[in-house]
């Protein structure tokens, strides 16, 4: 019974389920003609025709070879490798890789064997450029070796196996990994230039627009409101008239709500990091004012669409029931994202039971956007709380924070939601 050693079975570049698949059908119909190389009873070369002989119990041969040790044993093997199969680029260099490994360790193996005595009379020796060697061996570009190096120490597994069948390029990952790993250093250093600023309480009563001012410039990192529409707001939906969203909102009018929100934006512009994301939930019948005033101070990107699941009460005879809200998402620097996303998002809106603000948004919708903004250390403002939503989801995420309130009935309300009472 012959032995199988992982350490020298990696080396072995595996077949694809088509290639091991003809080899099995070879080795049925004319039995299995190369011997298999053994070292110290290890099997060396041969470990799929091995496998497929005790499977279905073929006759076999078997042939022992002699080395000094076991990196002589894998120089042989990855040679062997070189000079014998029809392998992609990434193989050869990986191979070349472990290579590469094999002489570091020889020739420490060298040093270790002569006395420090002996070292000092020798006569310097040119350092020899081992990659450059190796590449030459492996028949591969020099600057390839060192991406696949880059590959082999970053790539998932599933990647790597797509570079071995040819479905992605060496190249192509390569990129890519440069590319995450500029992604990183760049949200690094902008965390690093992080504003930090300190707060006594996560949520607040009083005008938004004083508290803002009370805060440091630049250290803001995300917005993420939901400020009056302009629209005079009480629910047509409800039945019940002691209902939640029959009660109106404060500053809802057009023109005091248009007025806030610039006046808002303008201390937002300073009070924001360098590099920043913003959120404004907004209505499609005011959308293009919204537009209009956040433009002025924030790069505006794509809007987010909120299928609340259910359409809205309106003209039930001669429209289109609404059930969807708008989200207007614009940036200040570049905050880069955790993820991409789809600019749909679908979250059932709460039944009126369960609300205890007129506009108040699910959790889970929060929670949505943010994963896709949030790192940890960011600051997240909501300078129109309303029930509070925004903050009991940054409280949950231990996400440091403020919510600014100014009806202070409806403070009261969303202190008792956020804190459990």
């Amino acid at each position: 019974m012959l032995e199988i050693k992982e350490e020298f079975k990696k080396l072995i570049p595996a077949l694809t389920a088509e290639e091991f698949k003809q080899l099995e059908q070879n080795c049925l119909d004319e039995g299995i003609r190369e011997k298999i190389i053994t070292w110290n009873g290890f099997i060396i070369d041969g470990h799929n025709r091995y496998e497929i002989a005790t499977r279905w119990n073929l006759d076999y041969q078997s042939e022992s070879k002699y080395f000094n040790n076991e990196n002589d044993v894998k120089e042989w093997m990855i040679n062997n490798q070189f000079g014998r199969r029809n392998l992609s680029n990434y193989q050869r260099s990986v191979l070349a890789l472990e290579l590469e490994s094999v002489f570091s360790a020889k020739a420490k193996e060298k040093q270790i064997r002569k006395p420090e005595s002996v070292l000092a009379m020798l006569p310097k020796q040119k350092p020899i450029d081992t990659r450059k060697e190796i590449a030459k061996i492996a028949d591969v570009k020099e600057r390839t070796l060192g991406k696949v190096k880059v590959i082999q120490a970053k790539a998932t597994p599933e990647v790597k196996a797509q570079l071995s069948t040819g479905e992605i390029t060496i190249n192509q990952v390569y990129q890519e990994i440069k590319k995450e790993e500029k992604k990183a250093e760049y949200k690094e250093k902008v965390l690093e230039a992080r504003i930090e600023t300190k707060i006594n309480e996560s949520i607040k009563q009083g005008n938004s627009l004083d508290i803002l001012e009370t805060l440091e410039d630049g250290c803001i990192d995300i917005v993420l409101t939901d400020p009056p529409y302009g629209i005079d707001y009480v629910s047509n939906r409800s039945t019940d008239e002691n209902a939640i969203t029959k009660r109106g909102l404060l500053n809802d009018s057009k023109d005091e709500a248009f007025d806030l929100l610039d006046k808002t934006c303008e201390i937002l512009q300073r009070k924001t990091a360098v590099n920043a994301h913003l959120y404004f939930f907004c209505s499609w019948s005011v959308f293009s004012k919204f537009e209009a005033i956040i433009s002025k101070y924030f790069t505006i990107k794509t809007p987010i669409v909120w299928d609340k699941g259910n359409k809205g009460s309106g003209d039930l005879d001669n429209d289109w029931g609404n059930q969807t809200e708008i989200i207007i998402y614009c940036v200040k620097g570049k905050k880069l994202i955790n993820s991409r996303r789809g600019n749909l998002i679908n979250v059932s809106r709460l039944h009126t039971s369960k609300m205890i603000h007129p506009t108040q948004k699910p959790n889970e919708l929060i929670k949505e956007i943010l994963e896709v903004s949030f790192n940890e250390g960011d600051f997240i403002v909501d300078p129109f709380m309303g029930s509070g939503s925004t903050i009991k989801v940054c409280q949950e995420l231990k996400a440091k924070c403020l919510g600014i309130e100014l009806d202070k009935e409806m403070f009261n309300i969303a202190n008792n939601y956020i804190n459990g009472n």
